[in-house]
């Protein structure tokens, strides 16, 4: 459970939870985000998880919110790239499926 979980309702996401114990869905959020520029008003309004951190999944659920969040479903290997050893373990997928 090292990512967030989208739930949806056709293309639409209607929910996403960050590291959910009981996931609504087997959908990974996968980081891919394109924002209007109201995402720094968003940013600046947003607190910190029970984690202690700002989350992306509050700028995401402000957007979720306002019914302006589509999902787009990606095929072919993902790899969270959180850490230094899994962005080195991506690394070598991406090499590896060039070769």
């Amino acid at each position: 459970k090292s990512y967030g979980i989208a739930e949806l309702e056709g293309d639409k996401v209607i929910s996403v939870t960050e590291k959910p114990e009981f996931p609504k869905s087997n959908l990974a959020v996968i980081g891919l985000y394109v924002y209007d520029n109201n995402v720094f008003d968003i940013i600046r309004t947003i607190e910190p998880s029970a984690r202690g951190e700002l989350e992306i999944t509050s700028v995401n659920n402000a957007y979720v919110k306002e019914n302006k969040v589509d999902a787009r479903m990606m095929h072919g290997f993902w790899k969270d790239a959180g850490s230094i050893k899994s962005l080195f373990e991506a690394s070598e997928m991406v090499k590896n499926s060039l070769e």
